[in-house]
């Protein structure tokens, strides 16, 4: 049995679901990352969770008890909200031992757990200070610091990053995996930033509509997305569609605007629509008239470590993504191949309702 277990989890409001049929088991100690676009339903699982929303069907079970309608302060979890929730009249340290006054534990082991927590959190020589004396890195770690102290058997963190600039919202990241990882908490985290989301979770639950569509390690997400909704949402990905035209024992021939390429055949039949999904990062791009397509630079961005162009060709605009090994980049109009390994295509049947406009936003 998991440790924390969501059974066909469902929320409705009226004749709305706002979570369907969710069902998540999560090993103690593990750290699983709830992502997906706003409305998806990440919130409204994290919540019932928490005990804020009480499911309309469904069960949750923490270490074997049913928590399904137990009230919030009775379930022991810490909680770190995205902003912040602190006490502006409390110091650092009588807000982090605020958790310990309400659970009424002695007093005489307060002042050991709160200092054990701010230590923790790089934040011992701050007790003394208020909040509107820190800067907001130094407020999201109180904020950790407070819901770590009461030893829950559960952390839950509601974006409790997405305050932060980009350079400090990405030096907690690991500072916060780091922090999970001494203290062994059972952690559930609920973000839109999938950098967040793959650089620091042991498993990410990406929700599309109310529903879980994949459950995984970050990595097979990435490089094996089971759906096309996945392929679309996570990280960039050029949309080839094609036409199957032969399949054999080895390999099936797709026709990409007019432009014969094998894949491997899987289960595919002669006549079939199918969309390619190729990664930017998986395109090579070769001399003119070598690779599987043609194609000219429509536009080269600058990303320090990288450069992204925009490729016109046959099937419209693709992404490739090329290393910054500083040479010189390519001239925009300068006729290029696309290439690409066989092994690196994900192949979904049918057309996608829509391919997304290439755009700079990161992964």
């Amino acid at each position: 049995m998991s440790f924390l277990e969501l059974q066909d989890i469902t929320k409705s409001y009226g004749t709305l679901n706002a979570v369907s049929d969710v069902t998540l088991s999560v090993e103690k100690g593990e750290f699983v990352s709830l992502l997906g676009p706003s409305g998806c339903g990440k919130t409204t699982t994290l919540q019932m969770i928490a005990g804020f929303v009480e499911p309309t069907s469904g069960t949750i079970r923490l270490d074997g008890r049913d928590i399904t309608h137990a009230k919030a302060n009775s379930r022991g979890l810490g909680i770190v909200f995205q902003s912040y929730a602190l006490f502006p009249h409390m110091t650092v340290f009588d807000n982090v031992c605020f958790g310990l006054e309400m659970q009424r534990v002695p007093k005489g082991e307060r002042r050991p757990r709160v200092e054990e927590a701010l230590e923790l959190v790089h934040l011992a020589a701050y007790a003394g200070r208020y909040p509107r004396e820190l800067s907001g890195g130094q407020r999201q770690r109180v904020a950790l610091a407070r819901a770590i102290v009461i030893r829950p058997p559960v952390l839950l963190l509601d974006e409790p990053l997405s305050n932060l600039d980009a350079k400090l919202r990405e030096a907690m990241q690991f500072e916060l995996r780091d922090i999970q990882r001494k203290v062994g908490t059972t952690t559930v985290m609920v973000t839109h930033d999938q950098a967040e989301a793959f650089s620091i979770s042991d498993r990410v639950v990406v929700m599309e509509s109310g529903r879980i569509t994949q459950i995984d390690q970050p990595y097979r997400i990435y490089e094996h997305p089971e759906t096309e909704f996945i392929s679309r949402f996570v990280g960039k990905t050029n949309l080839l569609p094609g036409t199957v035209q032969a399949v054999n024992d080895r390999a099936a021939t797709v026709s990409l605007g007019g432009v014969p390429v094998e894949i491997d055949a899987g289960a595919l039949v002669r006549g079939d629509t199918v969309t390619l999904c190729i990664r930017p990062e998986k395109l090579r791009l070769t001399g003119s008239g070598l690779g599987r397509l043609p194609g000219r630079v429509a536009e080269r961005y600058f990303l320090g470590s990288q450069w992204l162009y925009h490729i016109d060709g046959p099937l419209g605009t693709l992404m490739a993504v090329t290393p910054n090994d500083g040479s010189a980049p390519l001239d925009t109009g300068e006729p290029v191949g696309l290439d690409w390994t066989p092994s690196v295509v994900r192949v979904h049947r049918g057309r996608l309702a829509e391919a997304p406009d290439p755009t700079l936003e990161a992964h």
